[in-house]
């Protein structure tokens, strides 16, 4: 297809995970057009490729829309950060590679509510067919020769096997694998690595895919709104780095992939949502729709953060350069080593109390100190135990802050609004102390530094 065609069969919006993969499925199709529209840039920045400079590529304005929730009144206000990838690749540019499908009751009951072909034996193949995963040779629940790269870190740092100990010595199960039916207990988990650098579905579809000739990547393309005629959307209209507003025009259909924040904010710039709202910004209403951005709801983390002299962990410091001399010249020559892992290595799923017919808590463990400065890599050394709450209750909204597209949307996921969302938390801090009280992490002489041992 002819860079800068104006219309083409399929307008993608959107090169995140969705959009990538959705449009190299489509432009498997020969003599299919398709364009593919990103408001980020390309994904060759070195910290996108290096799996464990993952929190160096959050925090690259230009890589990641860095958007604010509103102020929570349950958080005394404050303002909590929502990373979203600007970029090709979308989030899977920036986020921690960890691979896990879901639970599998979650998506039975997607079904249950009426949601046909999203069970859990119905997503199955789709998941096997997507995945090359040879650690998982013949398992039924896994596939070998798919377009993305999964895989164990091939040396998990020691920590892990500490936090594995005091998971085994608090009674809970073992999990070897958290893509299987059950993923429920503790273990090592896997990513999306290939050979050393981050995989995603940049670099496993759409990568393949540019080389057809029939798909158009559009970098630095903004979407405005989608152009609607006859009830019927024929395009969009989008502005590249100068401001001047473009069109794009699709012959069969136009498809958003730009994910729970930005996919609400086009559709109401484009007249489709609730009609009052719209019409305090001066947008004609095409279709009234009061549920577009409604609903929305996050998950919650909370964190032990640990930290200790010893070396151990990821992390440089004077000790521990020698090293990490040796870890970087080992990733340069061979790609091997720390810094081919995303830090995340092992986790647990557990249900906080009993009754429960699924894991209401994840527990992230890192291998490595918090950072809370600029800097690229951990400084110091130490380890966090992070408590996630999987079944939030709170539902809140994305609304307009303005009709120009340029300006963020509010995101408001009125967190813990419902007070129910707080008990599984407090539940997983309390098994957190736990976990770093355990004997396995004695030898460490690690301190908590938060939320400090005087808060009960």
């Amino acid at each position: 297809m002819a860079a800068g065609a104006d219309t083409v069969d399929f307008v993608v919006v959107g090169a995140g995970t969705g959009g990538c993969a959705l449009a190299a499925r489509l432009a498997e199709a020969p003599g299919t057009r398709v364009a593919l529209l990103e408001s980020g840039g390309p994904d060759r920045h070195l910290f996108i490729r290096v799996p464990a400079a993952v929190a160096a590529a959050i925090g690259r304005p230009h890589l990641n829309w860095r958007f604010l929730t509103v102020p929570q009144p349950a958080l005394a206000g404050r303002r909590i950060p929502i990373p979203r990838g600007r970029v090709v690749g979308g989030s899977g540019s920036i986020n921690g590679m960890v691979y896990f499908r879901g639970q599998p009751r979650d998506f039975d009951e997607w079904a249950e509510a009426g949601n046909t072909g999203w069970s859990y034996r119905e997503v199955l193949p789709y998941f096997i067919r997507s995945e090359a995963n040879a650690d998982f040779a013949g398992s039924p629940f896994h596939g070998s020769s798919g377009p993305m790269r999964v895989t164990h870190i091939r040396r998990p740092n020691a920590l892990n096997y500490a936090f594995l100990e005091a998971m085994q010595g608090l009674g809970f199960a073992r999990c070897a694998d958290f893509n299987g039916p059950h993923p429920e207990g503790y273990g090592l988990r896997q990513g999306t690595i290939r050979d050393g650098r981050r995989e995603s579905t940049a670099t496993a579809y759409l990568r393949p895919a540019l080389k057809r000739g029939n798909l158009q990547l559009i970098t630095h393309a903004h979407v405005s709104r989608v152009l609607i005629e006859g009830g019927r959307a024929v395009g969009v209209e989008w502005r590249g780095p100068g401001g001047e507003p473009r069109r794009l025009s699709a012959q069969r259909e136009v498809i958003l992939c730009a994910g729970a924040i930005l996919s609400p904010q086009i559709l109401m710039l484009s007249g489709i949502g609730d009609a009052a709202e719209l019409g305090a910004f001066g947008i004609p209403v095409r279709r009234h729709l009061p549920a577009v951005g409604s609903h929305l709801h996050d998950h919650l983390a909370v964190a032990v953060l640990m930290e200790m002299r010893d070396s151990t962990s990821y992390g440089i410091s004077v000790r521990a350069a020698p090293r990490g001399a040796w870890n970087l010249l080992e990733y340069a020559l061979a790609r091997r080593g720390p810094f081919a892992s995303n830090v995340f290595e092992s986790n647990a799923f557990v249900r906080s109390a009993p009754g429960l017919d699924r894991p209401d808590i994840q527990v992230v463990f890192q291998p490595a100190r918090r950072n809370r400065s600029l800097f690229p890599l951990p400084l110091g050394h130490g380890f966090a135990v992070s408590i996630v709450g999987l079944y939030p209750r709170s539902r809140g909204r994305v609304r307009l802050r303005s009709a120009d597209p340029a300006t963020p949307p509010d995101i408001d996921p009125n967190l813990l609004a419902v007070a129910e969302d707080i008990e599984p938390l407090v539940r997983g801090l309390e098994l957190a102390r736990r976990i770093v009280a355990a004997p396995s992490f004695a030898r460490y002489r690690a301190r908590e530094v938060a939320p400090g041992a005087e808060v009960r």
